[in-house]
């Protein structure tokens, strides 16, 4: 059993809830059992399959099923037990929790020692034509099956397609659709619509500036400064923040990707503990993009910080279990970020922010991270404290 720092076990046997089956939650999962393969762990999540969300715009080249991996395959590998559920605790709930020690979930009792909250940030629902979609449609289905079906109705011939929003995911999505129809040889306006002055603007400008002469060689229309209004039939309606101006432009299909937003997250203190009213629940821990730690380390709602969190709070939650009770708090960093430009192409910094690389280095990073966790899904943990 691998070495863990401050860490005298005193009990044999723990039972811990995590609800959430994200990246925090697969990696405390593994983290956990990891340090105590005797313990008792159970998941609480909505979904069949864990869903590596960040891969969503990949299937416009790969089928769906390449992302998805059945909580009961992580049950017959790890030992652990999934309940398909979905719970939205307030904090008076959580008080109760922490007081009981159990919680009831399908009319089931779930005796615990420690709870793990990580369950995300929702995708925002909004209301939307047919002809609009989002990512929670990524999540049901692949964008090449997406895009096949829409292409197969005689009154969708996709002339103009609109991309909303130039963030990560957007631009990651607007990527992948224009080699898409390159690929299938599809003759389609494709314009992205976004409402700052520049793509990716929460990163150095030198994103932007790769990020857009990209955009021109591949003949996309960039429309900045715009918001998105609506969708009437095979119209998007925009509006032009500069100047107030509103205006309609031709869009067969539309994407949508706003972006998270979590309106009330669960604070957590510097080892990931929730706390509420100024008074933190010992036996209750946080961590991915429902949360925000009040702490040195990255609060950024990405899977990097959500694996990170996801692994601190599992060996806290260990060694809050301990003799010693000494926990570690939560310093991480973000190493670096990368944003996919297509299939052979990307964007990105590493080490510090202002070490913008591109193309094929910023792709081999990616590819390095993403098999980094595709082995912690195994059980192999390669990444450093």
């Amino acid at each position: 059993m691998p070495f863990l720092p401050f860490y005298l076990p005193r009990l044999k046997h723990l039972k811990i809830v995590v609800v959430g089956g994200g990246y925090a939650g697969i990696a405390a999962l593994v983290t956990l059992l990891r340090h105590m393969p005797e313990a008792d762990v159970v998941i609480i999540d909505p979904r069949f399959e864990h869903l590596k969300i960040t891969h969503l715009h990949e299937t416009f080249r790969y089928p769906l099923n390449d992302f998805l991996i059945p909580f009961s395959t992580l049950e017959s590998r790890f030992g652990c037990r999934h309940v398909c559920a979905e719970l939205n605790p307030s904090e008076s709930v959580l008080r109760q929790w922490q007081n009981d020690r159990f919680l009831e979930v399908n009319n089931e009792i779930l005796e615990f020692d420690y709870l793990l909250l990580a369950s995300g940030s929702p995708v925002m629902q909004v209301n939307k034509p047919e002809n609009v979609f989002d990512l929670l449609d990524f999540m049901a289905i692949s964008g090449a099956d997406l895009f096949h079906g829409r292409l197969s109705q005689t009154t969708a011939i996709a002339r103009s397609i609109s991309v909303i929003g130039g963030g990560a995911t957007g631009i990651q999505f607007l990527f992948e659709i224009a080699h898409f129809l390159k690929r299938y040889q599809i003759e389609c306006n494709l314009r992205l619509v976004h409402g700052e002055n520049r793509v990716l603007n929460q990163f150095p400008v030198g994103f932007s500036t790769y990020t857009q002469s990209k955009m021109t060689e591949l003949g996309i229309e960039f429309f900045p400064d715009t918001r998105y209004l609506g969708q009437q039939g095979e119209q998007v309606l925009l509006g032009d923040n500069l100047t107030g101006r509103k205006f309609t432009l031709p869009s067969s299909i539309s994407f949508l990707f706003v972006g998270k937003k979590l309106e009330t997250p669960f604070s957590a203190n510097i080892f990931g503990q929730v706390v509420v009213e100024d008074t933190t629940l010992p036996n209750i821990f946080a961590a991915g993009d429902c949360c925000v730690y009040h702490a040195p380390g990255s609060n950024t709602m990405t899977a990097q910080s959500a694996v990170r969190k996801g692994m601190l709070t599992a060996r806290n939650i260990l060694r809050h279990s301990g003799a010693l009770r000494l926990l570690e708090p939560y310093l991480h960093r973000d190493l670096g970020y990368v944003v996919s430009l297509g299939p052979t192409d990307a964007i990105g910094w590493l080490a510090l922010e202002g070490n913008v690389v591109g193309g094929m280095p910023a792709l081999v990073i990616k590819e390095l991270v993403e098999a980094q966790y595709d082995l912690l899904l195994t059980g192999l943990d390669t990444y450093l404290v």
